[in-house]
């Protein structure tokens, strides 16, 4: 008899080096949302920020720099979010990036 010598290949994952990484965006994403209220009105939230900032402040300089009124909401699954009037989306995200919160690549605008 002749003896083959095969190799069954075994699961690969191409995203293990990604996640294992401590590369900027390979594991946080700061998600910035906007939610329709009634007619007009709409809020603005931002999640996934680290835990160690202090959400009431960075909610202070938003709300003085934006001219709008918002909130912390803390979630059960989410933890805290932040809430703002109107939608500032595009404000929100040059914010963080202004004040060295995040990096551009580690921030997802979702929304119309």
């Amino acid at each position: 008899m002749v003896e083959l010598d095969i190799q069954i290949p075994s699961a690969f994952d191409p995203f293990a080096e990604a996640k294992d990484s401590d590369a900027p965006g390979a594991k946080e994403n700061i998600h910035i949302r906007i939610q329709q209220r009634n007619g007009k009105k709409s809020l603005t939230t931002v999640q996934g920020l680290k835990k160690e900032y202090s959400y009431e402040r960075i909610l202070k300089d938003l709300k003085k720099d934006f001219c709008c009124n918002g909130n912390v909401v803390q979630d059960k699954e989410l933890g805290k979010i932040i809430q703002l009037q109107g939608d500032q989306r595009k404000k929100v995200s040059q914010f963080l990036v202004q004040t060295g919160i995040a990096k551009k690549d580690q921030i997802k605008i979702h929304g119309f």
